[in-house]
């Protein structure tokens, strides 16, 4: 694969306000655009269009790096805190959930080199904020003195097939699939609440009880605490590029993806429905819990320990181990 184009976005403020309803965070934290794992379906591909590029391999060889990204998250997380006067329960409230690799992988290649990922994670670590941060990236591994600190509500390593075929076919800048269940394994003997994010279900590839058992398995194995399925979400700006490739590596079930997904970005909803519980029910035979774990009946909520520094304004969050 050719090498790709890095170029610099400037910023004037690293979080964005998540209004859709649904979703389950209130912030997102993306310190790229564009992502070299060149994933050919993922939905954050769309992106790429509001800089007036396109949603092709456009999205895996033109990356943009918003090296400004620790400083402007500083300024705003103080003015959040300045707005709170000080108060802890206030200022919990106006940050909520953030979630850190929403639209790109935080723990892409480049991040070995500008480290604007880690930066951000010890800004965060000077608050007293709930994150999460979802990955595909064993490099997340380098930043196990900084995680200790922040103790993220999650990690979300996404995995959805071991099959290499499959991986290298979709995934071709990734990591392969035995690294992230190394990943987990690492996170989990290190006291940090890591899982799996089973996603994208692909259908006819990866939503098979064959490869929901040989998945399930693994991921116990590797001492996941979660295992969460969702669908393939096909965007309108990323359909023909899936397609490109699917017809590329996978020719036979082009068929049922183009009946799938004409003129919606999901499946229907019954079709969805019984996949996912179905899924469920498999990973579920392996002891894992198929909620995210932000919303585990056992994941933190707002104890805390009586401490603080006065100076970072840090408050150690109480996690499970």
């Amino acid at each position: 694969m050719a090498a790709p184009v890095y170029r610099t976005l400037p910023v004037k403020q690293a979080m964005n306000r998540v209004s859709a309803p649904g979703m389950p965070f209130e912030w997102s934290l993306n310190p790229y655009r564009g992502c070299w794992h060149g994933c050919a379906f993922c939905y954050a591909r769309a992106t790429h269009t509001f800089l007036g590029l396109t949603a092709d391999d456009s999205f895996q060889h033109q990356i943009h790096t918003k090296d400004d990204a620790p400083r402007a998250l500083r300024d705003q997380l103080e003015r959040l805190w300045h707005r709170s006067r000080g108060d802890v329960a206030v200022f919990q409230r106006k940050t909520g959930l953030i979630a850190v690799g929403t639209a790109t992988d935080p723990y892409q290649p480049v991040e070995g080199k500008r480290q604007l990922t880690r930066r951000c994670l010890e800004v965060l670590a000077d608050y007293p904020v709930r994150v999460t941060i979802t990955t595909r990236s064993p490099l997340i591994l380098r930043d196990l003195d900084v995680l200790a600190r922040l103790r993220p509500v999650a990690i979300h390593i996404s995995v959805h097939t071991l099959d290499p075929h499959i991986w290298r076919s979709l995934e071709p800048g990734s990591p392969p699939p035995h690294r992230r269940l190394e990943t987990i394994r690492g996170l989990v003997q290190h006291g940090l609440p890591a899982g799996a994010f089973v996603a994208p279900m692909l259908p006819k590839l990866t939503d098979d009880d064959a490869t929901l058992h040989h998945l399930g398995q693994a991921l116990a194995e590797a001492g996941a605490r979660f295992a969460v399925p969702s669908m393939l979400r096909l965007a309108d700006e990323v359909k023909p590029w899936f397609l490109h490739v699917l017809r590329q590596a996978f020719p036979r079930v082009v068929p049922l993806y183009e009946a799938l997904y004409r003129g919606r970005q999901y499946p229907p909803a019954a079709w969805v429905d019984q996949v996912l519980a179905r899924a469920e029910r498999i990973l579920a035979q392996y002891g894992l819990n198929t909620r995210s774990y932000e919303h585990h009946e056992h994941a933190p909520q707002e104890r805390m320990m009586a401490t603080e520094d006065k100076h970072s304004k840090s408050v150690q969050l109480l996690l499970p181990i």
